[in-house]
């Protein structure tokens, strides 16, 4: 069986890859009222359009290939464009529009040439008599292991459209709480950059007018003013060995994050411990294990293989390592909420709603309620820091430009002493 599943990969690798290229035509003609009509379709040639024209009705009088603009800047498919083509599946399919005949209209209808270019590989694949899932497989980047694992059970099961609708609601919520992440991640970074770049900006052009005026003095400088005079000095000669470690140092940083397992996971665990930040990664980490357990175990899936899912999803690795000691308490057989409570890293509040959803038969259900409560605390918490960061922000920034003018007028200032 595993060797079959392996041919039907390998045959819908190399019928991707051996497509027909589709182009878009201009075409018009005269429908079959006699009235001049015009318009756009896609295929792999002429005649192919004229074919197509004819059985709708429409007696083409010319069809040429579309012009491609001199500088072509193609979109990418984003996470946001798999949500929404898997919402319109699930829509459709709910409808009672055929699987082929669903993907055909998307296909046709969307916007972006690389979306169409995607699901006409994944409908030639369904055509040639492919199983869905396995026609996704291939695009990985696009439809992850659990998308393509929760269509499988939606293939076995007979109910693809209500899997698809589950589907639909995890990609909108993952995206949703990823934008609120992003968000939050956001205004710290802001007031980082934005006090760095004031900071810089006083050191390598207000510090050196004040400091042609002190030379003038004769006086010893106060300490405070002399170190900001040094920094300015050292920033002026140096600044663009400062530029190149920052850029190093960034460089570096995604180097080893893209490349360390290691380094990652690391990462994941110092980010849980800043303040207000930590607070919200821990919530939106037990919103994403919530909804896609509860995505799972809706669709069929074991909970066993629904927990590695959810480890994965969890976008973090302190919490990928938890469920995944809890999904070997699972397998050997202890409950889920008791093997959740060893880690110590899971509130009381979401331990009790486990072992409710699992006494009563409904866990799917308290999971998403979970979800639900998890993600509404991150929309407060990413509000909250929203309001809080601006007073921060004026906060930072002028008790650095403050400190910067204090400096500078000091020497001002003990001149004024002296003289009175």
């Amino acid at each position: 069986m595993a060797t079959a599943a392996a041919k039907r990969k390998s045959a819908s690798k190399k019928d991707v890859k051996h497509q027909p290229k589709v182009f878009t035509f201009e075409w018009k003609g005269v429908n079959r009222d006699g009235k001049k009509t015009s318009g756009e379709l896609r295929g792999t040639s002429i005649m192919e359009i004229r074919t197509t024209l004819k059985t709708q009705g429409v007696n083409p009088k010319s069809v040429r290939k579309k012009a491609t603009p001199l500088f072509k800047t193609e979109k990418k498919i984003t996470a946001m464009d798999i949500a929404m083509i898997t919402r319109q599946i699930a829509t459709m399919l709910s409808a009672g529009v055929p699987l082929v005949t669903t993907i055909e209209l998307l296909g046709r209808g969307h916007e972006k040439a690389k979306v169409r270019e995607l699901l006409g590989g994944i409908l030639s694949d369904v055509q040639s008599g492919i199983p869905l899932s396995d026609a996704l497989r291939p695009h990985r980047q696009y439809f992850d292991d659990l998308y393509v694992d929760l269509v499988a059970a939606g293939e076995h099961s007979g109910s693809l459209d209500a899997v698809f609708d589950r589907i639909a609601t995890y990609r909108e919520k993952a995206e949703q709480l990823k934008s609120k992440i992003k968000k939050a991640m956001f205004y710290p970074a802001a007031v980082v950059v934005v006090a760095i770049a004031v900071t810089v900006l006083l050191l390598l052009f207000v510090v050196p007018q004040f400091e042609s005026i002190f030379e003038g003095f004769g006086a010893e400088l106060p300490a405070f003013t002399q170190l900001i005079v040094g920094i300015s000095r050292w920033l002026q000669a140096s600044w663009y060995f400062f530029a190149i470690g920052i850029i190093a140092f960034v460089w570096l940083f995604r180097r080893a994050h893209r490349n360390s397992q290691k380094f990652r996971d690391k990462v994941d665990e110092a980010v849980l411990k800043i303040p207000v930040i930590g607070e919200i990664l821990h919530k939106a980490a037990m919103a994403r294990f919530a909804r896609t357990l509860a995505t799972t175990f809706a669709a069929g899936v074991p909970l066993i293989d629904g927990l590695e899912s959810a480890a994965g999803a969890s976008g973090n690795a302190v919490y990928r390592d938890a469920l995944l000691k809890v999904r070997q308490e699972v397998m050997s057989g202890m409950q889920m909420n008791v093997a959740m409570r060893t880690t110590g890293l899971f509130p009381d509040m979401l331990i009790q709603m486990v072992m409710i959803g699992e006494e009563s038969g409904g866990l799917d259900d308290m999971l998403n309620k979970i979800a639900n409560i998890y993600e509404m605390q991150v929309d407060d918490a990413v509000d909250g820091l929203s309001s809080l960061i601006e007073p921060i922000m004026m906060v930072v920034i002028g008790t650095l430009v403050g400190g910067l003018i204090v400096g500078m007028y000091l020497p001002i200032f003990q001149m004024g002493n002296v003289v009175g």
